[in-house]
């Protein structure tokens, strides 16, 4: 933890923007959350709740993972 001095200054906010930074990408390269948030120090729910919109860039792998996996069951009532 930062002293207050330091976490006001323009080191603290690089300091904090590095932690952003960091638990952006290991969203983004598919880390699941549940081991994020343990990294961070937080719960999912908080973790995601200020980072679910930054996680970009998974979509094309979780399709070719559903592919190879044979896909879902269809969804009732769609259609």
């Amino acid at each position: 933890m930062l002293p207050p001095h330091v976490f006001g200054s323009p080191t603290g906010r690089r300091v904090y923007d590095h932690r952003n930074t960091r638990l952006t990408k290991c969203l983004n390269d598919g880390i699941p959350p549940v081991k994020v948030a343990e990294w961070a120090g937080s719960g999912v729910a908080v973790l995601l709740a200020g980072y679910a919109r930054c996680i970009d860039g998974q979509l094309p792998d979780l399709k070719r993972r559903l592919e190879a996996a044979g896909g879902l069951p269809g969804v009732p009532g769609a259609g």
